[in-house]
């Protein structure tokens, strides 16, 4: 499901940070966490402890959080999925936020307004979406590492243009992991690099994209638990539009120019 993104925002309340303040450490070792098991699910972190915002966190240059849980309230204390929610973080042109936990409520969760990495952060219960990026064309964004569940829609909302890299990543109990936006104003083509995933049922889809913008999905070391019945679509094409339409679904599965990848590349336990 595409989801319209010309949305209206209430009047922002923020936090700066770079360099040491609002509670997060810059730099530092990253937190040694297990993302992914042959054996096992993946093993979800314990925080170190607990950080009420009511304020957007605006993050620039690397900013580590040492596993704080951020958990939004007033005006960030929604937890339901509707549309318009600020996050709890909006990332700079170039930012890093690692080693962070977000709890429940998590409003919008992470903005990325231009290139970004998000290096083992952990979405405990996903509210609108987990994190949105809204670059321009020849944007980078790479999430590392980390985890989101209980996401009724999307996980990760791809508005903006350029690459979406996200590797050794663990979602379950979902509906979409990546939606190219499929009915934003303005439109390009989107790329999908999705490797080293462990995925848990239910969930509905892995990836959606926009065939007619010229959008791929390159899919490999899929890992999926718990859908006997292979419920789980590894990648949906859509017609895309900008007129705010709901798009419509044009296939499923891979097809060598949009959906990329093998039978090998997804593996079911």
């Amino acid at each position: 499901m595409g989801s319209t993104h010309r949305k209206k925002f209430l009047t922002r309340r923020r936090t700066v940070v770079g360099g040491l303040g609002a509670g997060l450490l810059v730099a530092g070792a990253l937190t040694t966490t297990s993302l992914m098991s042959t054996a096992s699910a993946a093993e979800w972190p314990t925080p170190s402890g607990d950080r009420k915002v009511s304020e957007t966190q605006e993050i620039s240059g690397v900013v580590d959080g040492k596993m704080t849980r951020y958990i939004g309230e007033g005006d960030l204390g929604g937890g339901d999925q509707g549309e318009g929610k600020d996050p709890i973080f909006e990332l700079a042109d170039g930012a890093t936020l690692k080693n962070v936990v977000l709890g429940s409520p998590a409003a919008d969760g992470i903005h990325c307004m231009g290139s970004c990495t998000l290096e083992n952060v952990w979405w405990e219960d996903v509210g609108e979406d987990a994190a949105s990026f809204k670059g321009g064309e020849g944007s980078t964004y790479e999430v590392m590492g980390g985890g989101a569940r209980k996401a009724d829609d999307k996980v990760l909302q791809f508005n903006g243009g350029g690459t979406l890299k996200v590797s050794g990543f663990a979602v379950e109990d979902f509906g979409k992991l990546v939606r190219s936006c499929g009915n934003c104003s303005e439109q390009t083509d989107r790329h999908v690099e999705l490797k080293d995933i462990e995925v848990k049922a239910p969930g509905k889809a892995l990836v959606g994209v926009n065939e007619n913008y010229g959008d791929t999905a390159r899919l490999s070391g899929i890992r999926i638990l718990g859908d006997e019945d292979r419920k789980i679509e590894p990648c949906v094409r859509y017609q895309g539009n900008d007129s705010g339409d709901e798009p419509e679904e044009t296939g499923k599965g891979p097809d060598g120019k949009t959906c990329l990848y093998k039978e090998g590349d997804i593996s079911y336990e």
